[in-house]
């Protein structure tokens, strides 16, 4: 892959970065035929949501013949809903063998799957949700700590260097390596989430195993996943890439609604409003918004998988090697704006959310939406689990929003503009 300097050398001190050895084109280009895979190999244990007990198993990927010792580590994370898939799933394997040629180490982890009344006329809502993604969560922190404790304890079996840890998430495994980057605070844990449940004791690092050793990763890689609120983001600096299919109807693109079965379940921050909040906090970012594409892509289209292997190559270049350049979208690798709401001409996603304003917020009976030099196409209210609560078609740059008949609360307003999908938060006294 051709490799792309673009940005100052300022960055270079900027984000601090450990060196590897890269000579040779290791990490960017393939280096090894043959791949040895270890399967099956035990990281931790603990209860399911019913009360039975999980081995937890991952499987580990090195390129056959490498006399590195120190190799940066890549754990992959597979998705399926929190209630299926699994380690050698079609979003996960041929990553990790994609990379293992590289000259990295890449491991494939299970994780517990499983959501509580998910077979219950009313669904696991935002409580079986959540819950689900904290277990998921707590295995993976178990999973970085099992490569930790195997360096200290076992002299090093996999060759890999601590300092040098990476998540890749495909959608559930997104939202598992965002909640594990960014929810840090245990302050920041939804009331709806109920930690002194059996499966979920042990606080944000859970008791899957390995205790003793920290569970913090160099960077994270999120392809199609979402976060809970991406307000957690702002005590991190951990840097993050998302791909993300802008028709993908199953993780929303921006704020939005998911849904498992036909179960409404929360409002999630999706990729665009992580890439929003990576902007207003500082935090090292790249967002790949593919067009017209729907959820993970590159699992089933060879075109996808190989705009997903660019990207991730040169985002962790930018972390193993210390290359400036991290994104590569608006160059001769990717002439394409990274996002839709990047504007050429100098509008930024955060200039834009800053044109569109809501007041009064709070309110008690209307509220006004003006876009001023743009047009606002429809307004939706969402409350806090995601339910639609009324709609308005605009086409104009100002509204008035009636909220006389709402309950006090907090609400979320999905406003479809003709520069795409932004959301405010409301409070309706």
């Amino acid at each position: 892959m051709k490799k792309i300097y673009l940005m100052g050398a300022f960055l270079a001190t900027f984000f601090s970065v450990e060196a590897q050895n890269c000579t040779g084109g290791r990490y960017d280009t393939n280096q090894f035929t043959n791949i040895d895979v270890t399967s099956d190999i035990q990281y931790g244990s603990n209860l399911n949501f019913d009360g039975t007990t999980q081995n937890l198993f991952l499987d580990v990927y090195q390129p056959s013949g490498d006399t590195e010792n120190t190799r940066p580590l890549i754990i992959f994370i597979h998705g399926g809903s929190f209630v299926l898939g699994s380690k050698i799933g079609i979003d996960v394997v041929p990553l990790a063998e994609i990379y293992a040629k590289k000259g990295y180490v890449t491991s494939s982890i299970s994780y517990r799957l499983g959501m509580k009344d998910l077979f219950t006329p009313t669904g696991p809502g935002p409580s079986g949700a959540s819950e689900a993604v904290m277990r998921g969560t707590q295995d993976a922190r178990a999973a970085v700590r099992f490569f930790k404790k195997s360096v200290a304890e076992d002299n090093n079996p996999y060759g890999i260097d601590t300092t040098n840890i990476y998540l890749v998430g495909s959608s559930a495994g997104g939202f598992i390596a965002l909640h594990l980057a960014y929810l840090d605070q245990l302050s920041e844990i939804p009331n709806h989430i109920n930690m002194n449940d059996p499966s979920l004791t042990g606080g944000l690092e859970g008791n899957s195993g390995n205790p003793g050793y920290t569970s913090d990763v160099k960077a994270i890689v999120n392809l199609a996943g979402a976060i809970g609120d991406a307000a957690w983001m702002s005590n991190s600096t951990t840097p993050v890439l998302s791909l993300h299919g802008d028709a993908d109807v199953t993780v929303p693109f921006g704020t939005g609604l998911i849904t498992v079965a036909i179960f409404d379940l929360l409002v999630v921050d999706g990729s665009e409003s992580i890439h929003v909040k990576a902007e207003s906090f500082g935090i090292k970012n790249c967002f790949k918004a593919e067009y017209g594409a729907g959820h993970v892509p590159h699992q089933s289209n060879a075109a996808y998988l190989d705009t997903t292997e660019q990207y991730i190559t040169q985002f962790l270049l930018s972390e193993v090697c210390g290359e400036v350049d991290f994104c590569i979208c608006n160059t001769p690798a990717d002439p394409i704006a990274c996002h839709p709401l990047d504007d050429p001409a100098g509008i930024t996603i955060q200039e834009l959310n800053e044109l569109l304003l809501m007041y009064p917020n709070p309110a008690k009976s209307e509220v006004a939406i003006s876009f001023e030099g743009f047009n606002i196409e429809n307004i939706t209210l969402l409350d806090m689990n995601g339910r639609t609560i009324q709609t308005q078609t605009v086409n104009d740059s100002f509204a008035d929003f009636n909220i006389s008949s709402l309950n006090k609360g907090v609400y979320f307003v999905k406003i479809e503009t003709e520069k795409g999908i932004l959301t405010k938060k409301l409070v309706v006294e």
